[in-house]
């Protein structure tokens, strides 16, 4: 079940600016996305699991959240994650349980109890970072 709304409205006004200045510590991560009305490059905290060419993002909102609407019309995303810049591909809906496969301990079980996430995307790993490539860490 997702995240109730007045949780979401809570979060993204109080605790994500915090979630940001941490993005690159432990799963925690900064997604770099284009709003698609508006062209604007919005930032977004979430936690992810890199697992080979791919990354796991657990969808605590639900799967109608804004980001992975920006990320499909766009096509792809930036992430800055563990000192990282990584460039991503098209989100693909991922099976729960292969997902949990990927996630490590304490967050898998974090994610089945309290929060019961159900939903789960991968996105591909288009290429390692480039020398040009700026860090997106808000300052």
């Amino acid at each position: 079940m997702p995240l109730a709304r007045g949780i979401i409205r809570l979060n993204k006004r109080f605790t994500n600016p915090v979630m940001l200045r941490l993005a690159g510590i432990g799963p925690i991560v900064d997604l770099e996305h284009v709003g698609r009305r508006t062209g604007t490059v919005r930032h977004t905290p979430l936690m992810a699991f890199r697992h080979g060419d791919v990354v796991t993002i657990a969808l605590t909102y639900g799967p109608d959240v804004q980001w992975l609407a920006n990320v499909r019309h766009a096509g792809g995303c930036r992430m800055r994650m563990r000192g990282e810049v990584v460039r991503l591909g098209a989100p693909r809906v991922l099976d729960p349980a292969e997902a949990m496969a990927r996630i490590p301990q304490p967050q898998r079980a974090l994610l089945r109890w309290p929060i019961r996430c159900r939903d789960y995307v991968e996105l591909p790993v288009l290429r390692p970072p480039a020398a040009g490539d700026v860090d997106t860490r808000r300052r």
